[in-house]
């Protein structure tokens, strides 16, 4: 009978997609969807209810405390705010762009300790798929929970691969309960325990890493052994060492990487000493110039400590293998090397045959690979150094309270529209000279009667990144000003709505710090708070 009733089905089917006056359908005189119809009540008619499924077990316990209410609601709102439609106009009026404060709302929930309230885990795994950017902060603040949510629906199986791990960890010290997790856990809990145990004893860590490393998938592997940038020591050579003869090239080329940057391991001493055969002082001419004889070949052992012996299109061979040689060696040799000149005076040597710009190009990646803050002063104000791109991979290497300083002088002397990629480096809030700095800029590109559409970069991370308590200064810059002759029309409207958005956004987030540290500010409370923070300052 079930056969019979199925054919019928596809016949009715067949009929619809062909047409009835090419397949007329075998129901009489009744109608064909009306017979579908039909059909379809029979079908559901005829169901058997299937086995029932054993429940899920219970979500395992967050020990963590909720925030409190009036952050849980300002979650919510955050939540369910959504970007607007494509081609809906470059326009974003006075109120503040609540997607972008929902990644600094869950920074500030973890380091108050926070977990995620049981109620808004779907919408956080939502948005966490929806948003790449958001996955590390969204599934350490969902915790244990989240992952067991996320196991109950394949919409979210990314949180089940992903490199940020939250809930319960075992103690360092217990070493059964870490075993056992380390063996049976999902990849995310294992990455998550490595970095705890490696946070109470590095050694502890590489230990448990090597009980299965042969056993690991390459990614896997790769995986494992990024996260040990955090905290790297000179007692995880010897495992790093073994990696070398990894099966993997890309676990292998990581393996030499993190070894470079231990000054005194093995492999830096190694490439150092290649280096050294090649980059010399030339005393010999009139003018004390820096010699280059690039390598002639790369053999076997160069391969096995990470140079790769295939350069790019369009790069020589000896060019690249030198770069790599001089990128991984220690910039401390460069003083000993060069008869004792510290590194503003190396750099400014003139270096022969027109090896200057690869040989600059890989002491800037040793810099910022060993985190030197005085090779990264001497090259940020060095002659070989001139793309934004390069600056800012200089200045992740200096302390920041210098690096916002930098920038700060930077910005004064060239401006904004330079500036854009120089502060996407900075931490936030920005320390006080260099808020100062972007706003003194934006100040001048508003009295000279500029299109914002071209600061609109920088007024969006100033939106993010400003000290809150900048927003009463900002209160006069909120005025339609005075349209001058050179004025772009329409200009200043434009201008007094980007900074109304400004202020309403710092008072927001202003707002949303005090209801994370269960403050109530002396004047607003709740909906209030909200009401001045998303109203356009006259």
């Amino acid at each position: 009978m079930t056969s019979t009733r199925t054919a019928a089905w596809q016949e009715l089917v067949t009929s619809a997609l062909l047409g009835t006056d090419r397949r007329p359908p075998p129901t009489g005189d009744l109608p064909l969807l009306d017979a579908a119809a039909l059909h379809t009540v029979r079908r559901r008619a005829g169901l058997l209810p299937a086995a029932a499924a054993a429940p899920p077990s219970p979500a395992p316990d967050d020990p963590r405390p909720e925030p409190p209410e009036p952050a849980r609601r300002r979650l919510a709102q955050l939540l369910a705010d959504r970007p607007g439609p494509p081609g809906s106009g470059g326009r974003r009026g006075a109120a503040p762009d609540l997607t972008e404060l929902l990644p600094q709302w869950l920074a500030a929930a973890l380091r108050h300790g926070y977990r995620a309230p049981a109620s808004q885990l779907d919408a956080l795994l939502d948005a966490a798929r929806a948003r790449t950017d958001l996955r590390p902060h969204a599934l350490a603040f969902a915790g244990a929970r989240g992952l067991w949510l996320a196991r109950l629906n394949p919409d979210w199986k990314f949180a089940l691969r992903s490199t940020s791990g939250g809930g319960a960890l075992p103690a360092p010290t217990a070493t059964e309960a870490v075993q056992g997790l380390w063996e049976e856990g999902l990849f995310v809990e294992r990455v998550a325990l490595l970095t705890s145990v490696r946070a109470h004893s590095p050694a502890a860590g590489i230990a448990l890493l090597a009980t299965t490393w042969t056993r690991e998938r390459a990614e896997d592997r790769l995986m494992f052994l990024d996260s040990l940038r955090t905290g790297l020591t000179d007692g995880d050579e010897p495992f790093l060492e073994r990696a070398l003869a990894d099966r993997s090239r890309n676990v292998r080329s990581t393996a030499a990487e993190l070894l470079s940057a231990l000054p005194t391991s093995a492999l830096a001493g190694r490439m150092a000493d290649r280096a050294m055969t090649c980059v010399s002082l030339d005393l010999s001419v009139d003018q004390v110039r820096i010699s280059v004889e690039a390598p002639h070949e790369c053999d076997a052992a160069m391969q096995r400590d990470g140079v790769s012996a295939v350069p790019p299109a369009g790069r020589g061979e000896r060019s690249w293998w030198l770069g790599q040689l001089v990128e991984a060696t220690p910039l401390g040799v460069w003083t000993t090397r060069l008869r004792g000149r510290t590194p503003d005076r190396i750099v400014t040597l003139p270096v022969a045959d027109g090896w200057a710009e690869e040989l600059h190009a890989a002491w800037r990646r040793a810099a910022v690979r060993q985190r030197d803050p005085e090779w990264s002063r001497a090259l940020l104000s060095g002659p070989g150094t001139t793309s934004l791109a390069e600056r800012s991979e200089l200045l992740t290497a200096l302390p920041d309270d210098e690096r916002a300083r930098w920038i700060a002088e930077f910005i004064a002397g060239h401006g904004l529209s330079e500036a854009f990629q120089l502060l996407a480096v900075c931490d936030v809030p920005w320390a006080e000279p260099l808020g100062r700095a972007v706003v003194d800029a934006l100040e001048i590109a508003r009295d000279a009667g500029s299109y914002p559409w071209s600061f609109s970069g920088v007024m969006g991370l100033a939106e993010r990144c400003l000290d809150p308590t900048e927003a009463p200064r900002l209160e006069i810059l909120t005025a339609l000003p005075d349209e001058t002759e050179r004025a772009s029309p329409g200009a200043g409207g434009y201008w007094s709505e980007a900074f109304q958005r400004l202020v309403s956004t710092l008072k927001l987030r202003a707002a949303m710090a005090a209801e994370l540290a269960g403050e109530l500010a002396e004047e607003l409370t709740g909906e209030a708070r909200l009401a001045e923070a998303m109203e356009p300052t006259a």
